[in-house]
């Protein structure tokens, strides 16, 4: 598992070969937003489109999201999930980890469809929404442990 520094904004990707989902947290990495859903193009295209990414939002790592197997165990897709991650890297310099992403897309769907979205910007929103519940599991699985504070009453 990759080290990101204290502080700072990190963004979350639910990878798809033809789409991913970003989401980015604030500095304080208290809320998960979504913010926008790639159709992915060349490695170069894709390469600079995360390069603008990191600059513009001041990203200080990634979480991709790995789609494990219902019982916990490594597929083809968490397997390019990784190759993903390792690209990803390489191309920004910044630290990437993988958090289990089992059911987030099946959770942005059921959220989106009461919605009267077309079907094209339904999967666009199902990205970001997905990348944002991967998101904040990742931020509440990683959060300090505070005491509860007491209610005066």
């Amino acid at each position: 598992m990759a080290t990101f520094p204290s502080h700072g904004r990190i963004a979350a990707v639910d990878y798809g070969t033809v789409r991913v989902g970003v989401a980015v947290s604030d500095p304080e990495r208290r809320i998960a937003s979504p913010l926008a859903s790639l159709s992915r193009g060349t490695p170069q295209s894709d390469a600079r489109w995360f390069a603008d990414l990191v600059a513009r939002e001041e990203i200080v790592g990634f979480v991709v999201g790995l789609p494990v197997g219902s019982r916990g165990g490594e597929t083809q897709k968490s397997r390019e999930a990784r190759e993903f991650g390792q690209w990803l890297a390489q191309s920004t310099g910044l630290p990437v980890t993988y958090f289990d992403e089992r059911f987030t897309t099946v959770e942005a769907d059921a959220i989106l469809s009461g919605t009267e979205l077309t079907s094209k910007r339904r999967k666009q929103r199902r990205d970001m929404l997905a990348a944002q519940i991967l998101l904040t599991a990742y931020l509440e699985s990683t959060a300090p442990e505070k005491e509860p504070e007491a209610l005066d009453d």
